[in-house]
């Protein structure tokens, strides 16, 4: 299944039309819409454009898949290590959850991702594909330890990252991501992995596929973060 195919789905779920409903507005059987979304029949530019104004989005934001950028990704994770106070240690659970929050926030109002990580649907909320791979290499790299304190997995910094060494994050990302921590800061693991489920992105996706970022924008703007 394509990214735009997921795309399309999942805004009809929003959006609460039935298949043969969008069928009956493009003019093509439901056979061919059910294609569609399985991403075995790609739509024509002239549907694209119809499917766009039913669902309520662009054509550029239906198929902008975004596009990755792993060291960003990583400085990300530091830069919110620097924001952990007490005892410097956070919830590897609750800390894959405000990177998502962070992405998602920024595409809400830029219409693009901070990092451009795909996250997926899994049983504890939206995690990025690189996720654990990120947390070893900076494990290994000697700027973060893991331990393993009974379920829980804790994260902590072995010492602050230099603004200086966070050069692909800017002044107001940096400024989100402070917005984000201070928010879930006093709330446990469990609580923000509740408010991302009842997100309509996380909602209205399948379980192991990609959440499309575009689906944040239809999302009221008191639970973007």
């Amino acid at each position: 299944m394509s990214y735009l195919s997921q795309t399309i789905r999942s805004y009809r779920i929003a959006k609460e039309f039935t298949q043969q409903e969008i069928a009956d507005k493009l003019k093509i059987s439901r056979t061919s819409f059910i294609a569609m979304e399985q991403g075995k029949r790609e739509p024509t530019l002239s549907e694209a454009e119809r499917l766009g104004k039913i669902l309520g989005i662009t054509v550029e934001e239906l198929s902008a898949e975004a596009q990755p950028n792993y060291p960003k990704y990583l400085e990300m994770i530091l830069c919110y290590m620097n924001m952990v106070s007490g005892d410097g240690k956070i919830p590897k659970t609750k800390l894959a959850k405000l990177l998502y929050l962070a992405d998602f926030a920024w595409f809400y109002t830029e219409l693009e991702s901070m990092s451009g990580m795909a996250y997926r649907k899994i049983q504890h909320g939206p995690v990025a594909d690189p996720y654990f791979r990120a947390i070893d290499e900076l494990q290994e790299q000697g700027l973060v330890t893991v331990e393993h304190k009974g379920q829980a997995i804790l994260i902590s910094a072995t010492q602050m990252t230099e603004r200086k060494n966070l050069e692909h994050i800017s002044l107001k990302e940096i400024s989100l991501m402070k917005k984000i921590y201070k928010k879930w800061e006093s709330n446990n693991t469990n609580e923000i992995v509740r408010f991302t489920h009842e997100q309509l992105p996380y909602k209205v996706s399948f379980a192991g596929e990609i959440i499309p970022y575009a689906l944040i924008t239809q999302e009221d703007g008191k639970y973007v973060y």
